[in-house]
């Protein structure tokens, strides 16, 4: 199985939040993980603002890590304006616009993986399997 990981749900394997075991043990679960690139920068702005300034070099080490077991898509072309169709259909914010959209590259046979709520409902109006929440 290959499982979408979007930021809302790597970003708990560094902060201790909500939900940080659950989305822990679903990441472990699937040997194969996928993001979309811009993920990196919503991954580094968030343990920069949530983080204290001691922990925020090891969590960035520890995403530089796991990166290296993610695959990414990259946000070309055709991956933005799809996620412009996609934004413009569902009204989902354009950072989510663009998740979904590099997980649409891959087709609809996958888990996207998030904790992001209004996220997670467009993405099973795309067909998406959705885990997290």
């Amino acid at each position: 199985m290959t499982t979408y990981v979007d930021s809302s749900a790597l970003l708990k394997r560094y902060i201790d939040e909500a939900d940080a075991d659950r989305a822990v043990e679903l990441l472990d679960a699937d040997p194969v993980l996928v993001s979309g690139r811009h993920t990196i920068v919503e991954v580094r702005r968030n343990l920069a603002r949530l983080l204290s300034t001691t922990e925020v070099a090891g969590a960035r080490a520890d995403f530089a890590q796991d990166l290296q077991s993610i695959s990414i898509i990259e946000l070309d072309a055709h991956t933005c304006e799809l996620a412009a169709t996609i934004a413009e259909q569902t009204a989902v914010r354009s950072l989510d616009a663009l998740h979904l959209a590099a997980a649409r590259r891959l087709g609809t046979a996958l888990t996207f993986l998030t904790f992001d709520v209004r996220q997670a409902q467009v993405a099973r109006s795309l067909g998406f399997a959705v885990a997290g929440v």
